[in-house]
């Protein structure tokens, strides 16, 4: 927040262990300077020497997609988005309208 200047409040979303059950993830290799890395390891029981992770990324897409929009979705302003979207509407009808006065009559 100080770095910003813009956040009230900062929600962690993270893999949590009982995901990583779930969707049966691989580990990977951890790095072996992070400094939180022991006391994580006697808490879960992992050996301090090898440090593991487990990388967001290995849900399959629509999955990842799924918990993402779960965890935002009460912060989403309804209104504001509907006028978002119509606006973003009017600008591309206006962008193909001039593409279209150039010969770009697909939009693109």
């Amino acid at each position: 927040m100080a770095r910003t200047n813009c956040w009230s409040t900062v929600e962690r979303v993270l893999l949590t262990r009982e995901q990583v059950l779930t969707y049966e993830l691989p580990a990977a290799e951890g790095k072996r300077d992070d400094p939180r890395w022991p006391t994580f390891a006697r808490r879960y029981g992992f050996d301090a020497c090898r440090p593991v992770q487990w990388e967001v990324e290995a849900l399959e897409p629509a999955e990842l997609q799924r918990l993402v929009l779960e965890a935002v979705e009460r912060y989403i302003d309804r209104a504001q988005l509907t006028r978002q979207l119509a606006e973003e509407r009017r600008q591309r009808r206006r962008l193909a309208e001039f593409l279209g006065r150039f010969g770009g009559s697909d939009g693109a």
